[in-house]
């Protein structure tokens, strides 16, 4: 498991591009029959990727975390972005095709993740938080996500969210979990730009195809840097940084959350006309 530290927002304004790659951009997280993992002291979320492709691979329980197992004190998202898998938790398993989500609660002590077809492998995106309390163990399907539809195509950021680990869907103690899609001919996301101080955010960026990539925007509004992202790269966003991205060619991303609260408007608007 990867470890990466908090980043004060003035020395932030030091790096170069390669700094800035190694503190805030996480590749390689989709491979073959792994599991990979990165620990942010931003709320000291986890997250990473699950691709079973021969017979189940088990959550490891790295020594880092100093627990008995990985969700002693901790919760977790999944969602799938390959194809149809399924997760077993505690001996009871949950189907999940893909863009379904499963939320497994503090306490559970064994999860595993399988691949109905090895040959074209579930992708699990893993997200977890440190938790105060048990929550059930609960699915939910594309379908039964909470959907909201966002901007327009005068500004290129008419996009559809669909949420899942939320304040009104599956409940959890901090975690908050869904993705979003920009409609055709839009490129913009989360723009205009905002920043919530009382959570962190992870952005993992998929179905960019080719040679295509997203310019994701970061930093203080008034001081701003981009990193340039390939397919199923992530993105730490701290709490005091935008977080934005406009793409080459479509794409999606999921987003992830963890802090004080797990309020959908708490933001802090940037006004476009202070952002540098």
């Amino acid at each position: 498991m990867q470890i990466r530290y908090g980043v004060h927002f003035d020395h932030f304004k030091t790096f170069t591009t390669d700094q800035t790659r190694d503190e805030f951009l996480a590749s390689d997280l989709m491979q073959a029959g792994k599991i990979e993992l990165v620990y942010s002291h931003y709320d000291r979320f986890i997250f990473g990727g699950a691709v079973p492709t021969s017979g189940a691979i088990e959550l490891p329980n790295d020594d880092d975390l100093k627990a008995e197992y990985f969700l002693e004190r901790r919760e977790l998202g999944v969602l799938n972005l390959g194809g149809a898998g399924s997760v077993t938790v505690d001996g009871t398993t949950y189907e999940l095709a893909r863009f379904d989500c499963l939320y497994v609660g503090r306490g559970s002590k064994a999860v595993s993740f399988a691949s109905n077809d090895g040959s074209k492998p579930a992708h699990f995106y893993l997200n977890s938080a440190p938790a105060h309390k048990e929550y059930p163990t609960t699915k939910a399907t594309q379908a039964e996500a909470n959907k909201l539809e966002l901007g327009d195509d005068a500004h290129a950021n008419n996009r559809v969210l669909f949420q899942y680990i939320h304040e009104g869907g599956i409940q959890s103690c901090q975690l908050v979990m869904g993705w979003t899609e920009l409609l055709p001919g839009n490129i913009w996301n989360t723009f205009p730009p905002h920043t919530h101080e009382r959570r962190m955010e992870v952005y993992l960026y998929f179905d960019i195809p080719g040679e295509e990539l997203v310019m994701h925007f970061m930093g203080q509004p008034t001081e701003t840097r981009h990193l340039a992202v390939r397919n199923l790269e992530a993105v730490i966003s701290p709490p005091w940084s935008i977080h934005s991205g406009a793409g080459t060619s479509a794409y999606r991303f999921v987003w992830g959350m963890a802090g004080e609260n797990k309020a959908f408007a708490d933001m802090d608007a940037a006004s476009l006309s202070t952002v540098r």
